[in-house]
């Protein structure tokens, strides 16, 4: 039987004031606050498999959706927590507006400031640009991607997801496989995780492996039968050829030959392994559709819905920030 969704109260009682006025990394968050998000976010999961989804936690508040890159899943669920919490919601495209006319970043910002939003959603190709704009308005500025930098909500619904799954993270073991030089997904999965009591591997080939990596705490891997035997979870990533300079690869079908998740090598993980994909998705490149499609070990459905709800977790409580100030 579904248990009733949270109510009103229930929700505020949850709710707690956003640690720094924005979120444009996974370090703004230390590891209790980020398991009283995850509580937070646990409230809305009941609440969006209701019939009736919409409360007024954020009701006369402006909710802007700014995104400079394509986006289907990160835009949509911004969108659905903003109205779901009763916030107003304008999506902004950059590709329509002054921006293509030569307008900067920063005059971009002022222009914004100027319409009195509550909270700005960012998403842009350059790594900063959503520090960059936190430190031009006076609103709270969510970062959904910035460059190859972070993407930090991706990484709570991640969390989130795998606490569903699991219903412990600390302990985990999880390798992070592809192209992790090019992803912001796996650079804030690697710090909420960590700060979670997770073990974390990265696997890939020597060219999509940062130099860096050495120092991140984490397992380096180049051999994918090997990364990831006996892991808790593979998290795939894609491969992104369109910020790649240079043959970082050899092709997409040598790629999924030593690197693409199929069935023969993810029986090299552990007996009831989960298999995550941020998305979108290239099958028959990072991932075979029979895994990828596959619900007794994949989550990558499961992401798409803790999306919404981790998104709501993070506008309610930047919104109790807003209140106190």
């Amino acid at each position: 039987m579904t248990p009733p969704a949270p109510g009103l109260d229930d929700v505020r009682a949850r709710t707690f004031p956003f640690p720094k006025r924005h979120f444009t990394s996974a370090t703004d968050l230390e590891r209790l606050e980020v398991l009283s998000l995850l509580d937070l976010a646990d409230s809305f999961v009941a609440l969006n498999r209701q019939k009736a989804k919409k409360l007024d936690l954020l009701k006369g508040r402006t909710l802007m959706n700014l995104f400079f890159e394509n986006s289907t899943r990160t835009q949509s669920s911004f969108e659905l927590a903003g109205k779901r919490l009763g916030a107003d919601v304008v999506n902004m495209s950059p590709r329509s507006s002054s921006m293509a006319k030569g307008e900067t970043l920063i005059d971009t910002a002022v222009t914004l400031n100027a319409m009195q939003p509550d909270l700005l959603v960012v998403r842009h190709a350059s790594s900063g640009a959503a520090s960059l704009l936190a430190q031009k308005v006076d609103c709270s500025v969510i970062n959904a991607g910035d460059g190859k930098h972070e993407h930090p909500t991706q990484a709570l619904l991640d969390a989130l997801s795998l606490r569903h799954a699991f219903g412990d993270i600390s302990g985990l073991s999880v390798a992070i496989c592809g192209d992790v030089a090019h992803s912001r997904v796996a650079r804030s999965n690697l710090i909420m995780l960590q700060m979670l009591g997770a073990h974390v591997r990265l696997v890939g080939p020597p060219t999509l492996i940062p130099g860096a990596a050495k120092n991140w705490g984490v397992e380096v891997f180049h051999d994918m039968r090997e990364g990831i035997t006996g892991v808790d979870v593979v998290m795939m990533l894609r491969l992104q050829l369109e910020r790649m300079t240079g043959a970082l690869v050899p092709s997409t079908r040598e790629y999924f030959r030593f690197y693409g998740l199929d069935r023969e090598k993810l029986a090299c993980a552990k007996p009831g392994v989960k298999v995550m994909h941020p998305g979108p998705m290239n099958r028959g490149v990072e991932i075979d559709s029979d895994i990828a499609d596959d619900l007794t070990v994949s989550l990558i459905q499961n992401q798409v819905e803790m999306g919404v709800a981790a998104r709501m977790a993070v506008l309610a409580s930047l919104a109790a920030r807003l209140d106190n100030a």
